[in-house]
């Protein structure tokens, strides 16, 4: 179970996390309000907060104060919380065909879904020491061993089993608008596919009646059948509307159930996943980010817990929404299907379509829209269309080393990232400000994420030596600087993923005394704490042999959204930023500052 920390601990953490962002005076201000809360009205909503905490040990504390978060918020979905994921392309090229890559990842979803349904599908677990854990041996005796106590065997060969309950959102679900909050939907009994291109909407059945799925070469037939359908695009695109203000889409829903559009939507909420076909071929890596993160909202329903987009070349990604789960679930549901799609593919290039009658299995959805819900697109492609034209997406690929080198270093390579970011911050502003680190809590029944928090005193005092300093240090010093950052990043990421973190455990406490009616703590109007959950450099890391790249958007306007993988001998990072800064000079300074940190840690004198 997720632990509740204590909170002298939580306390300690956060002002830990407050020193490098603040002067010595608001510093004392907001230690004394810490202390107070510490002490006072912080310590019997904790007590209050293991009590309930104990009475529900078939959950964890965050995910009742976490899905409302999301649920909640207003902000349209779209640029605000939902993520994506690129695949990489299928090594073999002739299979990057549009229609050969739809059919094949199509096959490849099904499977997945009915192997998790049917229970087959393996454990995540977490190998620490996969020599003795990861073993067809371990396998076959942790499977006789009663559930209750077989994560115990787990954890003493080092492998921690991971919480899959998210996974059941994967498919046939959908974030319904609602006023306040909306709700989550899942329909498991729903055989159909929801298909989109050029802004029309199509379903058709991919499982029988006897819960079988349709052969490959049928779902490549109706998948052809839409690739070759010359419908005009529709005059008012229903997908706009899932990109709205949640409360006024929330409206225009109730609008559409009222004008005789209950089945065609009943038809899209319950469909198994969206998949997304593009018509146009991809340029390069930024417009990949474009297209997978919000593409053209006509050809995307946001609200789906994920779109599967294809585009002309075969180039394929996947764009989920954030409430239901975390990156895990889906970064799992990509491996899967990336590597069942090119190493077992249903059809290949040569594969002739069956000869069935697509004009009947395939119904394209009709919508009747009165003159409200047209206004309503229209205003909503408006917004929509100003947003993504403000977005500005920036990519660097660092060539002059990765994971290896700073392995034999002996330093975190996430540390190095992170410390990147701080120092191109400083070099570009002037300034150390709020970051947010996601790290999964999995490990923990019903665990979402928890917040590491990279920017330090040891990531501000390297950073101002590079950055302000660096002619009075010598080589030897400035390594030692490194060492000490990546020594406490490593504390920090361990602290997270054990649920050890401060950030979930204080807003639980805010979400609790709020819940009950009480006045808001001093504790939590200080501006201080304002200031840190507002994070300017938002970032998330993920690493796969599936994923080329991926990304998000900036959680507040003046902030960036970053999205980095270190390999073996190269880091790649994904950067989203509106017009309040600058996210191509930020890359450039993340690029000066890893040329940097690499010289030193390789023993070069570098200038400034």
């Amino acid at each position: 179970r997720l632990p509740v920390p204590k909170l002298e601990d939580t306390i300690t953490r956060y002002l830990n996390a407050q020193k490098p962002l603040l002067n010595d005076d608001q510093f004392r201000k907001t230690e004394e309000l810490a202390r107070a809360f510490e002490k006072g009205i912080g310590r019997e909503l904790h007590e209050q907060l293991v009590a309930q905490d104990n009475q529900n040990k078939h959950t964890s504390y965050i995910t009742g104060p976490w899905f409302d978060m999301y649920l909640k918020a207003r902000e349209p979905v779209v640029l605000n919380f939902n993520a994506f994921m690129s695949f990489n392309p299928d090594p073999k090229p002739e299979y990057n065909d549009q229609l050969i890559r739809a059919t094949n990842m199509t096959v490849s979803a099904i499977r997945f879904m009915k192997t998790f349904r049917a229970g087959y599908l393996e454990p995540e677990v977490f190998h620490l020491n996969p020599e003795k854990s990861d073993t067809e041996i371990f396998k076959k005796i942790i499977r006789f061993v009663p559930s209750s106590i077989s994560w115990f065997g787990a954890y003493m060969v080092n492998a921690y089993p991971l919480d899959m309950s998210q996974y059941f959102r994967l498919f046939n679900s959908t974030r319904l608008p609602k006023l306040n909050k909306d709700e989550l939907y899942t329909d498991e009994k729903a055989k159909h596919l929801l298909v989109l291109r050029n802004g029309n909407f199509y379903v058709f059945d991919v499982i029988d009646r006897d819960g079988n799925m349709l052969k490959p070469s049928e779902i490549q037939a109706h998948l052809k059948y839409i690739l070759s359908d010359n419908s005009p695009a529709p005059a008012f695109p229903l997908g706009y509307l899932s990109s709205e203000n949640r409360d006024t889409w929330a409206l225009l829903r109730k609008n559409l159930l009222e004008n005789g559009n209950e089945e065609a939507l009943q038809k899209v909420d319950s469909a198994m996943f969206c998949l997304s076909l593009d018509d146009f071929p991809i340029k390069d890596f930024v417009h990949v980010s474009h297209t997978m993160l919000h593409g053209d909202a006509a050809n995307r329903w946001y609200d789906k817990s994920f779109n599967l987009i294809i585009t002309k070349d075969g180039t394929a990604g996947v764009n989920f929404e954030h409430s239901w789960g975390d990156g895990v679930a889906v970064l799992r549901f990509q491996n899967e299907v990336f590597k069942d799609s090119t190493k077992a593919p249903a059809i290949s290039p040569q594969s002739q379509p069956a000869s069935v009658d697509s004009s009947r299995a395939v119904q394209k959805l009709d919508f009747k829209l009165n003159d409200a819900l047209k206004a309503g697109i229209t205003k909503a492609k408006q917004k929509f269309d100003a947003t993504v034209e403000s977005l500005s997406l920036n990519l660097i690929q660092f060539q002059e080393g990765g994971k290896e080198l700073l392995k034999q270093k002996k330093v975190s390579p996430d540390a190095v990232a992170q410390l990147a970011f701080q120092m191109a911050f400083l070099r570009q502003y002037d300034q150390t400000v709020a970051t947010y680190e996601s790290c999964s809590t999995a490990a923990f029944k019903h665990g979402r994420t928890e917040t590491i928090r990279p920017a330090s005193v040891h990531t501000k005092k390297c950073s101002e030596a590079f950055v302000k300093e660096l002619s009075k240090h010598s080589t030897e010093e400035l390594q030692k600087l490194i060492m000490e950052c990546s020594k406490y990043h490593g504390r920090l990421t361990k602290e997270a993923a054990m649920g050890q973190g401060f950030d979930r455990h204080l807003f639980t406490l805010r979400y609790l005394a709020l819940s009950k009616g009480l006045p808001l703590p001093d504790f939590y109007q200080d501006q201080a704490y304002a200031r840190l959950n507002h994070n300017i450099i938002s970032t998330s890391t993920l690493v796969s042999p599936a994923v080329q790249l991926g990304g998000f958007g900036p959680v507040v306007a003046d902030g960036f959204g970053v999205g980095y993988q270190v390999h073996d001998d190269w880091i790649g990072c994904n950067v989203s930023s509106y017009p309040t800064r600058n996210g191509k000079e930020f890359l450039q300074c993340v690029h000066k500052s890893l040329e940097d940190i690499f010289n030193v840690l390789k023993g070069k004198k570098i200038g400034s």
